[in-house]
């Protein structure tokens, strides 16, 4: 595998870089009847266990 012959410049690390950005987590609101968590992370289940209106096993 090939190596490098020199270091690379900071400003040339950096430029490389500038696309490494992280998103915030899309947050919606729960729709679940009398939940008692208001919101839930996308495409995860809630915090009182329901994912796409079905009440997941294990969760009590």
């Amino acid at each position: 595998m090939p190596n490098p012959k020199r270091k690379h410049s900071h400003a040339r690390s950096a430029k490389r870089r500038t696309h490494y950005t992280t998103d915030l987590p899309e947050i919606t609101p729960n729709k679940q009847v009398g939940s008692d968590v208001p919101f839930h992370l996308r495409h995860h289940a809630s915090a009182d266990g329901y994912y796409k209106g079905r009440k997941l096993p294990g969760f009590k």
